[in-house]
């Protein structure tokens, strides 16, 4: 049975997170060991055909989590279940299906480019690892180059030949070429001009109606989230603290935390600006390997209580599906 939500019939659930938790180990003396908390007890889910978009600070945890939920690395604990089954149970045929079903777009175009390779044979490698046949390989490339703005001239040339719009062109033309139902979207236009990250945008969002792909869009933009994703999910040092339609979000943000990062956000017009909410947020994040108790927001936090320092807030639904994990809105149901 299909959900309604904001008014629009929702798919099924494609992508679960649960409870997921990815800790990497730290030696700090000879005899001591700490942990980096990268993500910690995230729980999500991303339904077939919808792009959700992932916000936070640097060193939040986003690509940590995205890796995690495509399996590139393992988890310490927690679950992903993709179409109903777990991922961390899939061995042989199943796990290289998987890989084909599921991919990323990496943040950095320079580095995720082999340098000694052409662009036809980054592009074909994956068909070709996984006994796919397109007929065609050099009009099968052609084809995926065609698609995501490129043309057929390009396709003997090295990485090193192409500027960085038209190498995360390229990335994106090699994660298509396995003909993916779900995309993680790493950053995908940080490291681009501003004028360049307009048309990778629209590309992706015009490919996403074309393939009826799944996109996690991870960012700390949240001006580019809000235009390619129908909800936003805001982290913090390694957990989920808001999860809203992006309207919503934007208009009605509850955490401290997502109203600053609203309050980043630059507005040209002054008279707009003075009436925007704004919030003074003092310090800075944690350490990952000492977090606070409670609230890992409490130190940063102008309306922190004295519950936020000894009890950590659980993701509560608030109403119209606006989760949000904080004690000033402590009532709601999961």
């Amino acid at each position: 049975m299909q959900k309604k939500r904001w008014g629009v019939k929702m798919s099924k659930v494609l992508v679960e997170v649960k409870n997921l938790k990815k800790y990497f180990p730290v030696r700090r003396f000879l005899l001591s060991k700490d942990f980096v908390k990268a993500v910690d007890n995230v729980s999500f889910q991303i339904h077939k055909g919808e792009c959700l978009g992932l916000v936070g600070e640097s060193g939040s945890g986003k690509t940590t989590l995205g890796r995690v939920i495509l399996r590139l690395i393992e988890p310490t604990a927690g679950d992903v279940l993709y179409d109903g089954k777990s991922i961390f149970e899939l061995k042989g045929e199943e796990l290289k299906e998987f890989r084909k079903k599921a991919q990323m777009v990496f943040q950095d175009p320079y580095s995720s480019l082999d340098p000694r390779m052409t662009v036809f044979q980054i592009i074909i490698e994956g068909p070709r690892i996984h006994g796919i046949d397109v007929g065609d390989p050099e009009e099968f490339v052609v084809k995926l180059l065609e698609t995501v703005g490129l043309k057929r001239e390009h396709l003997y040339r090295y990485p090193h030949e192409f500027s960085g719009g038209q190498k995360q062109r390229i990335a994106i033309a090699r994660a298509l070429a396995l003909n993916p139902e779900f995309v993680v979207l790493d950053e995908p236009t940080s490291a681009l001009d501003v004028s360049v990250q307009a048309s990778i945008l629209n590309m992706l969002k015009e490919l996403q109606a074309k393939f009826g792909l799944t996109y996690l869009f991870i960012s700390h933009d949240l001006a580019v989230v809000k235009y390619m994703s129908r909800r936003i999910a805001t982290m913090y040092v390694g957990r989920i603290v808001e999860i809203a339609e992006s309207e919503e979000l934007f208009e009605n943000p509850l955490h401290p935390y997502t109203v600053m990062l609203l309050s980043s956000i630059p507005i040209p017009d002054p008279k707009i600006a003075k009436k925007k909410p704004r919030i003074k947020v003092k310090g800075e994040p944690p350490s990952p390997i000492r977090l606070p108790e409670g609230c890992k927001f409490y130190p940063r936090c102008p309306f922190a209580m004295p519950i936020c320092k000894v009890k950590e807030p659980p993701l509560l639904n608030v109403g119209g599906d606006h989760l949000v994990a904080c004690w000033l809105y402590g009532g709601g149901e999961m």
